[in-house]
């Protein structure tokens, strides 16, 4: 089953972040957080504007992206964890 998000969502898959400092500390599971950061997998057709067309959104499948940390609806499909949000909850591109 595949998802395709609506109009101005994305579907986006969290980046694991390390679990081992650069000094070499080992943080345990309980102790991590969350990351801001992720792979955007599935984009929307866009934003409808007052005219009835349709504006593209200006991420693409396969960007890098920083997000908020409480942003978007965390969501299960098929046993992987993603993340459903407006591009505008969307930070920035990672390059």
């Amino acid at each position: 089953m595949a998802v395709r998000p609506l109009q101005d969502r994305v579907l986006i898959k969290r980046v694991e972040e390390e679990t081992k400092t650069s000094g070499g500390i080992i943080i345990p599971d309980n102790h991590k957080e969350k990351p801001a950061q992720g792979e955007i997998i599935a984009t929307g057709t866009g934003y409808r504007l007052n005219d009835g067309t349709v504006r593209a959104l200006d991420v693409k499948v396969g960007d890098k992206v920083l997000f908020g940390k409480y942003a978007g609806t965390e969501v299960k499909v098929e046993g992987g964890e993603y993340i459903i949000m407006k591009e505008d909850d969307i930070l920035g591109v990672l390059e």
